[in-house]
């Protein structure tokens, strides 16, 4: 720490007498500026090879799926353009030459039967998925935030009605109410003028359903935050100064949960994205013609012995862009928490 000097007269001489300043200093007498928690959670996180790496595949996949026209318009292939000559009619439709077709023409190969393009269904695929976690993932952190708050906060019956709540949420099997309610609320809906419920308000029952079910979570983690922090002197002294409810809640409160909040979104992004792959494996999800990466693992399930790459391919895929996701968001916490690093 650097010290200002004030002169005090002591009777006997002038002596000097030292305060602590807010900035720190070398041994060399150099000032240390000070970092904030985010610069330091983000120092951390630069250190960190395996969640570096795991930072530098999440923003390839993000951009990956944020160019998915210019990438598409470059191979002259759509997700749903087939090419029929790249399927030979005399073997079951399944593609000319090796490894499912890859070639210079196409890169990752062709679908057996469509003769879609498979690089440019991944891409579109992609963004699907990554629309569908991200979306599910924000809405349900923002529900879960504010029931936490409140329950937390105001206690009482507000917080027995809410943790009830919370109690039956986390009992429910979410996989399969969301395959059993999807379907029904998609039916009840508009449809497109093919009879069909349109795509984008498939993506947005499927985000909704996810979210329902996923908020809950991030509600008892925020809710046992705000326990402890309610109690604490900062609290008090913003009441001592007649601060209002939002003040506390927004000013005080609120700023202290930002890293268990990052944290639990970090962590339900992968988590959405692999549920919205099962959904759509199983046939609630994204429908064909329609790009997604559940859809192709469920078609390419069909034709692993004869085209083992149809399956390959996404599949691996898939697995990377969780194992990243999850490797960032336990880097994340640690950063933010570096109490709860790995062992």
């Amino acid at each position: 720490m650097t010290t200002q000097h004030q002169p005090v007269d002591t009777g006997g001489g002038t002596t000097l007498l030292t305060e602590p300043s807010a900035q720190g200093s070398r041994s060399d007498g150099t000032a240390v500026a000070g970092r904030s928690p985010a610069r330091m959670a983000w120092r951390r996180i630069r250190r960190d090879k395996v969640t570096t790496v795991a930072l530098a595949a999440t923003l390839l996949f993000i951009a990956i799926a944020l160019l998915a026209p210019v990438l598409t318009a470059l191979t002259g292939w759509g997700p749903i353009t087939p090419d029929n000559k790249a399927i030979n009619p005399d073997t079951g439709n399944f593609p000319y030459g090796s490894l499912g077709g890859i070639s210079a023409k196409h890169l990752l190969g062709v679908e057996p039967g469509t003769g879609y393009d498979l690089f440019a269904r991944i891409v579109y695929g992609l963004r699907t998925s990554l629309y569908v976690g991200f979306a599910s993932a924000l809405l349900s952190t923002v529900v879960g935030v504010v029931a936490g708050l409140a329950a937390g906060y105001f206690g009482g019956w507000v917080d027995s009605l809410l943790s009830r709540i919370m109690d039956v949420m986390l009992a429910f099997p979410q996989l399969l109410f969301i395959i059993a309610l999807t379907p029904v609320i998609q039916n009840a809906l508009q449809t497109n003028s093919h009879g069909g419920t349109d795509e984008n308000l498939r993506l947005l029952v499927l985000v909704l359903n996810i979210a329902v079910f996923a908020w809950a979570y991030t509600a008892r983690l925020v809710r046992g935050q705000v326990l402890s922090l309610r109690e604490r002197e900062f609290v008090d002294a913003a009441r001592l100064m007649s601060a209002g409810r939002r003040h506390i809640l927004f000013r005080q409160l609120l700023p202290n949960l930002w890293a268990p909040i990052l944290i639990s979104f970090a962590l339900a992004v992968p988590q959405n994205i692999t549920t919205e792959a099962a959904l759509s494996y199983l046939g609630v999800g994204v429908i064909p013609p329609n790009p997604d990466w559940g859809a192709l693992l469920s078609d390419a399930s069909q034709f692993f012995l004869q085209d083992p790459m149809y399956l390959f391919v996404p599949g691996a895929l898939l697995l990377l862009l969780v194992l990243a996701l999850n490797l960032l968001g336990d880097g994340v916490r640690d950063a933010l928490d570096p109490r709860a690093r790995r062992g």
